[in-house]
């Protein structure tokens, strides 16, 4: 008789690598997730680990000034909940390094271990800045899991529809120039992996670079954003898009004083940037079809209707919602 060892215990204290267990048939093993994670719906009756220390209810300024504040007081925007982690009893818990905004960062969780006394626990730290950091990032948590060759087999299916996006886009004719954004005030610029997706969708990035963080914009850097896009893409960072048409004030007010193409076009997407977009995880393919459908609406009007409920068309006309 073989023994067949238990299976690892799962902390997953970001959304994005709760995706990624998920989608490595392993959500069976989740035993404790982030305040975050709300997707797949098996993790949401799932014990909570971490608690933010900055209210989400307030305004996209109130909340960037209030994260400030606790940057500048060196103070945590969020904390781990020592209970709820020892009784998790975690043989694996995955957390990132990229971000103390999106989410507990390593430090805080290496502190966290020793306190409770969970030395022998594998803490695996995320830190994807593109494409490959997402395939990496997915590698290494199947390798923590001992799911090698799933992850191996799921990376390869992602980029696989990756490329199948990409493939319809380079046989377009146009190339628009896409500005994304992903803060409303202050206006933050999509960074890290959004260049790449831009291309992949059949666009030419502005402003920012692969692999940087997210540029920040004041309204008069904002108008004078050269070349000119014409297609902008908003997908605020943790709000969906009912969260984001809270702001509409916000978003009228960034529009004033510019003139795009993209204003006199119509071409200004608003898009649910809680699920997508903003989370290195699998859900990237799905992120990048979205963006084809804005970047190119017409002919990926397939991808269009498949999304259709997470991102809409605004209708801006210069300073105008």
């Amino acid at each position: 008789m073989t023994f067949q060892p238990a299976p690892l215990r799962v902390a997953s204290l970001l959304p994005a690598a709760t995706e990624i267990v998920a989608a490595l048939g392993a959500v069976d093993r989740l035993v404790g997730v982030s305040h975050e994670c709300d997707w797949p719906a098996a993790a949401r009756g799932l014990p909570v680990l971490t608690r933010p220390r900055v209210a989400a209810s307030g305004t996209s300024r109130e909340i960037h000034d209030a994260i400030s504040k606790q940057a500048v007081s060196a103070l945590a925007v969020y904390d781990v909940d020592l209970e709820a982690l020892a009784a998790a009893r975690p043989d694996v818990i995955v957390t990132q390094d990229l971000c103390d905004v999106c989410a507990v960062p390593f430090d805080a969780v290496r502190r966290a271990v020793a306190e409770i006394g969970l030395e022998s626990t594998t803490i695996v730290s995320l830190k994807p800045l593109d494409l490959k950091g997402i395939w990496r990032s997915i590698e290494a948590v199947a390798a923590a899991l001992g799911l090698e060759e799933r992850g191996h087999t799921l990376v390869e299916g992602l980029q696989a529809r990756m490329q199948a996006v990409h493939a319809r886009a380079r046989r377009l004719p146009r190339t628009p120039r896409v500005l994304t954004i992903e803060w409303l005030d202050p206006v933050m610029i999509g960074a890290t992996w959004m260049p790449e997706l831009v291309q992949l969708a059949g666009g030419r990035p502005l402003v920012a670079q692969t692999g940087e963080k997210a540029p920040v914009l004041d309204a008069r850097s904002l108008a004078k954003v050269s070349p000119a896009p014409d297609i902008v893409v908003l997908k605020p960072c943790g709000f969906t898009l009912a969260r984001s048409l809270m702001e509409i004030e916000t978003i009228t007010r960034l529009f004033e004083g510019v003139r795009w193409p993209a204003c006199d076009g119509g071409e200004v997407f608003l898009c649910d940037g809680n699920a997508y977009f903003n989370r290195p995880g699998p859900r990237i393919v799905e992120s990048l079809e979205i963006l084809a459908a804005c970047v190119h609406s017409y002919d990926f009007r397939d991808l269009g209707a498949k999304h259709a409920a997470s991102f809409q068309r605004l209708g801006v006309r210069r300073g105008r919602v």
